[in-house]
């Protein structure tokens, strides 16, 4: 498959990116809430994971709309106040913290309460298990939802692998030991590019997911994404060194969100397991 970005999604990767940077984290001022495609959302996740934007974006912005599209009444209304998130038991038993939350039984959506409020490795991911509520809607399009749960987390573990590695690139032409930057000995360029190897092999998979949207499809880029990601942020560690494990390095962040998401919308084992049954 060839697949190359057009100029309007090549443009709104720039806004994203040009928005973010500069601080600012409303992403409905630019209308990416009325963003539904699937590779457009691939173009902005990925930018939202470089920046390593906290909050339950994903479920806000891709998964809630796709289960209450078309919904008419009170339903069409949920993705409207303020950020909502969702759990699909037993795959994702629990949700992010967000101002409203919904639960998906079978193709069944319900109103949901947080009840205890549970630990997570990343502190700006924190997670609440939900009581059910009142029925929202039935026939819910459950399972489209949920892979566009999982494409969208897999693109920003993109765009978090990608950050790492640019930030450990500058890094490592900066430091110098033994009178050379360590970017100049061999060992840490093969590790750089064994990273950035695994990257560029998980970006087609993200993008041709997203035009098929089919389930095999999906679970490849998330565990392609995963990968690439955990070893952008060991390698990222390695080559920082002690500073790169403190609270105070920007590094912090992207650690923590990368270890997150690694897991978020089913494990890399989870969905080799969904790739073979597909096969």
């Amino acid at each position: 498959m060839m697949f190359t970005l057009s100029s309007e999604q090549t443009d709104l990767a720039a806004v994203v990116h040009d928005f973010l940077g500069a601080g600012r984290t409303d992403l409905a001022s630019l209308g990416v809430d009325e963003v539904t495609d699937p590779v457009d959302l691939v173009v902005v996740f990925e930018e939202v994971g470089h920046h390593a934007l906290a909050g339950p974006l994903m479920e806000t912005l891709a998964v809630v709309p796709a289960l209450v599209g078309g919904i008419g009444g009170e339903a069409s209304a949920v993705g409207s106040s303020g950020t909502c998130s969702v759990a699909f038991p037993p795959l994702i038993p629990h949700a992010a913290e967000a101002d409203r939350y919904l639960l998906v039984e079978g193709d069944t959506l319900r109103e949901a309460t947080p009840t205890t409020e549970l630990q997570s490795v990343d502190p700006t991911r924190r997670l609440v298990e939900l009581s059910p509520g009142p029925v929202i809607a039935t026939d819910v399009p459950a399972a489209r939802a949920f892979d566009l749960g999982v494409l969208t987390c897999s693109a920003q573990l993109l765009g978090l692998g990608r950050a790492m590695l640019e930030m450990t690139t500058e890094y490592a032409k900066a430091r110098a030991q033994f009178g050379r930057p360590i970017g100049q000995f061999q060992a840490v360029k093969h590790h750089l590019a064994n990273v950035l190897i695994g990257l560029e092999l998980a970006r087609p998979l993200v993008f041709g997911a997203a035009v098929t949207m089919t389930p095999r499809d999906v679970s490849a880029a998330k565990v392609a994404t995963s990968d690439a990601a955990w070893q952008a942020a060991r390698v990222a560690l390695q080559v920082h060194g002690a500073i790169g494990y403190t609270g105070e390095h920007e590094l912090g962040r992207f650690l923590l969100q990368a270890r997150a998401l690694r897991t978020a919308w089913g494990s890399p084992s989870m969905h080799r397991a969904r790739v073979l049954e597909a096969l």
